[in-house]
Order: structure tokens, then sequence, then C-alpha cells
């Protein structure tokens, strides 16, 4: 018992502690620049901040950046529209110096596109490609590409070409190609090398994320700031399909392999942007950070264009929700950028049903109620191995109150007759416990399939839940849970303890207090989770009382 009342009381401080930083954390942060305060009105096209004089591509020779001064012309943006994607490009460089997402409001129930990738005062996330090495024209700089227009539209068609086109030294024309396609958020990038030079012409293809330190922008416009996701780098390796490669490693502890195929991604809270190089060849995966600003890149093999011939390299950019099904298509372990956590291997099926459920009803509020049920259902017989276990020892807890009454503070000899008790009675103390814990796994695999789902971001339920991403503005579901708590605890055995039995009836108040600012579709979760449990242990503990 001496045992249970320190890990309860330990667990509370540790509990409290943790809810003082996080409260901190929340509440007492400086107020971030939002997205709209950092642009341009939609009318006009977004503010580009200056590019350096000095180029960001990798150097092959050195490896290490290169310190030029190149003067280039004035920068010319060309904006882009599909019916997925808005994109801004800077024709030095052909940079993707932003993206929106219109399929995506920024805010639910507004028009204005969730903003994934922004060169602006507030932030800089930017895609970058080209050509470096021995002739690349990125190896002293960023050349400044034509463009016929300023403006492009998908429309109705099917597929969409955008050329840039550069002329290079002695006679090399390059073309630098996006190619979009309908209903998708994958833009190839390829470069079409035209040697019309008297010698062979030889470089690398090399394509790179560049971002800052700021926050998550979802998380700026979210209500439940308590959930923290993961916000960096990723890439497949020799031994992982998915290594993430944290911000603050990048100066101490680059990185730096050659992979067959492989991705080079930033992830965020459901969205993730990736380059996507040809996965037949092996490709130089490195990060490194360039005057504040975090960059992974790829570098593909040399390329050798004789003279008179045309050859063309690229890849492919992904920036847009976390798809399973698209991500898995690009490259192997680009899924994984959906990040379940070390149960991924389970959640990806329950995220799998979660998602037949939806097809089914429509509604992913029902559809989580649904799933609850379902995997509770399954578990039935370990819980009823566990309630049954605490219906026992809430019957035999007037003998085992009669037993500490009788030998005061002695504990040894207590701890002897309670043991002949549970021996008496069949009782094993640590039943109630091991279903329990076999069941946890299951459960928290469940709560990060809720976290990380990109389809529960603006999807109602019913009544006040018009966004199941976002906090219950009136905290009627937090209360619910507590009070389901409490419930529970009613049905429960009594702790001897009088210490672990207050610390236990202040359980409720602290997860309500916890769970006051969690996403409307996590805390459905636990409400019906509980409401099941409370039904099954009280179902449980009337029929063994019938029974006696």
């Amino acid at each position: 018992m001496d045992l249970q009342r320190t890990l309860l009381i330990a667990g509370l401080v540790v509990v409290g502690y943790l809810t003082v930083l996080q409260w901190n954390q929340d509440y007492n942060q400086p107020p971030a620049v939002s997205q709209t305060e950092a642009q341009l009105p939609a009318t006009s096209a977004p503010a580009v901040q200056s590019t350096s004089a000095t180029s960001d591509a990798p150097d092959l020779a050195q490896d290490s950046l290169p310190d030029t001064n190149d003067s280039a012309p004035s920068a010319e943006l060309v904006t882009v529209t599909t019916d997925t994607l808005i994109m801004t490009i800077d024709t030095r460089g052909g940079d993707i110096v932003r993206i929106e997402l219109p399929k995506y409001p920024r805010v639910k129930g507004q028009t204005e596109p969730f903003v994934l990738l922004e060169n602006t005062a507030h932030r800089t996330f930017i895609a970058q490609s080209g050509l470096t090495g021995a002739n690349g024209p990125d190896r002293l700089g960023k050349p400044v590409y034509n463009s016929a227009k300023t403006s492009y539209s998908l429309g109705n068609s099917q597929e969409l070409n955008v050329d840039l086109t550069l002329k290079a030294d002695n006679g090399v024309n390059i073309t630098k190609r996006f190619v979009f396609t309908k209903g998708t958020y994958q833009v190839k990038v390829d470069y079409r090398i035209q040697n019309n030079s008297d010698s062979t012409w030889r470089g690398n293809f090399y394509s790179q994320l560049k971002r800052d330190n700021t926050e998550d922008p979802s998380r700026e416009i979210s209500s439940s700031g308590n959930i923290n996701t993961y916000l960096g780098a990723a890439v497949k390796t020799e031994e992982k399909h998915y290594e993430k490669l944290d911000f603050s490693d990048f100066t101490d502890s680059p990185f730096k392999e050659k992979v067959k195929g492989g991705y080079a991604a930033i992830v965020q809270h459901y969205f993730v942007t990736a380059w996507v190089p040809n996965q037949n060849q092996v490709n130089t995966f490195q990060t490194r950070v360039y005057k504040g600003d975090n960059i992974i890149s790829v570098v593909e093999p040399t390329v050798e264009v004789a003279p008179g011939q045309t050859e063309t390299v690229g890849a492919t950019l992904y920036a847009g929700p976390k798809n399973q099904e698209v991500l898995e298509s690009l490259a192997q372990g680009l899924d994984l950028t959906i990040d379940y956590g070390m149960l991924w291997w389970f959640a990806k099926p329950l995220f799998l049903l979660l998602s037949y459920i939806h097809s089914v009803l429509g509604n992913w509020g029902w559809s989580i109620i649904t799933l609850t049920i379902i995997v509770k259902g399954l578990f039935f017989p370990l819980s009823k191995a566990s309630y049954t276990s605490m219906a026992k020892m809430r019957k035999i807890s007037p003998k085992m109150q009669a037993l500490k009454e009788k030998h005061g503070e002695d504990k040894q000899a207590l701890s002897q007759a309670m043991m002949k008790l549970y021996k008496d009675e069949k009782v094993n103390p640590m039943g109630g416990c091991l279903p329990i814990l076999v069941q946890m796994p299951v459960f928290i695999a469940l709560y990060w399939v809720l976290i990380e789902s990109v389809e529960l971001r603006h999807a109602p339920w019913l009544g006040w839940i018009h966004d199941l991403s976002q906090m219950d503005p009136y905290f009627i579901l937090p209360l619910i849970m507590g009070a389901s708590m409490f419930a529970q605890q009613l049905l429960s055995p009594t702790p001897p303890d009088p210490m672990q039995a207050r610390v236990m009836k202040l359980m409720p108040v602290i997860f309500t207090f916890f769970f006051l600012w969690f996403p409307a579709g996590l805390v459905l979760y636990w409400v019906t989770n509980n409401l099941l449990s409370i039904s099954q242990q009280w179902y449980i503990t009337k029929s063994i009382e019938a029974q006696d």
C-alpha cells in the first residue's frame, strides 16, 4: 500500500508540474504575428524578401556554401493557379516562394486559403531547385529565368506546363518546366538541358527546402494549443524508412547520407512538403544552416550532356495534406510523415477502419464514436476480467477496512491478513490493472490517429461542435468527460489508504483541466470510451451482486 501511495503522489506531483509548464507555454508567450498581418491583400502578389547576393545551393567541390557577390536583375513573380494549389514562382532561380491551398481554408468558414510556403517578413519557407556542379548555372548564384507570362491557370485542363527559360554561356539552353496535374498536390519539376556548345556539359540537379525556426502556422490558428506535433525535417536512411531530423541539430550534427531513392521532407501538423528525387538512383541527402535558415537538400548524380545532345533531369515536389495513400505511392516511407509514433503499425489499420466508417456514415464525429464502440467491443473479454476483479475488490472492501482497524499500525500483520483474505475470496488485486495495461497501446494508437488525421481538420460533428480539430468552445465535452470519470470511481472499490483515496478523487478534476483545451475529436473519443466503460462495469458489477 505504501508503494501505491508513493507512486500516486509522485504521479500527481509530475502532472501538476507539467500543468504549470504547459500553462506557461500556452498563455505566457508574446503574441505571434498572424499570417494575415504578414501578407498583402489577396488581390496583389505576395511580398517577397530580397534575395541574398550569395548562393545557397550546395557546393559539391567543398561541401560548403560558396560566397559570391553576383548582381542579378530584379526578380519577376509568376503565379500559377490550379484547383489544389496557388503557387508563386520567383524567376530568379525558379524558386517556389509561396504556396496556398484553396481547398484548405486557413480558418473554418472563411475563404482565405491556408498558406503552406511563403517568403515574407514573418516566415521563410520555400522550395528551391537548380543545377550546380562543374557547369551548373547555380554554382555562382541564382540565375534569372525568362517567363512568357506572369500568370497561368489550369482551368478545365487536366495538365498545365509552365516553362522558364535560360540561355546559359557557350550555347547551352536550359528550360525549367513545372508540370501541374488536376486534382493533385504533386508538381513535377524538370530541367531540359540542350547543349549546343562544342564541349560536354556536366552538372548536378539539386532540390531543397529552406525554412526558418518560426512556429507551425497550424498551431498559431489553433485553439488547442496544448497539442504539440512534430515540426522539422525527415528523410529516408539506409536503416530507417522515416528518420526525423530536428532543426536544432542542423548546426551541431548536420546530416549527410547517400540513399537509393529517398525523399527530403519538412513535416508540420496536417501538412507535409517534400522533394522526391529519382527513385532508381543513389542520391545525396544533407542538412545545413545558411544565414539562420534550415536547409535540407537532395543532390542527384552528375549528368553529362554531350555536344548537340539534350538531357532531362528533375524531381517531384509534394506540398499539401498528409494523405496516406498518395504519400505512400511517391516514395517508400514518405507516408510515415503521418507520425503515429512507435505504434504506427497498429495505428494505420485503425485509420483505415475509421476512414471506412466515415465513407458509410459521412460524419467524422459519429465515425469516432462508432470506431470506439468497435474497439471497446473487441476488448470486452479483457474489460470483463478487469471489471470482475474490481467488483470483487469492492465486495470485500468492508472486510479489508475491518482488517485495517484490527491490526492498526502493524503493517506486516495487516499485509499478511490481506493476502490471506485475497486467497480465501479468490481475488487477484492486480486483476483489474493488467487487462487495462494490455489495452493501453490500442488507445494510444487511436489517440495519435485522431491527432494526425488532416481529415478531422474543420470537420463538424453536431450542434456546437463545428470543428473536431479545435477545442470545445463551451467546454461541454470536457465537463462530461470529468463527470464520467467521477462516475467510474463510484463503481470502483475505494482504496483502503486515505491518502490514496484522496488522490484518486482529484484525478477527475486534473483530467478535466487537461481536456479543456484538447481537440473536440479527442475528447469525444474519451467521453465515448468512458461511457462504454461505465456501462460495462455497471453490468458486470450488478451481475456479480446478483449471483451473491
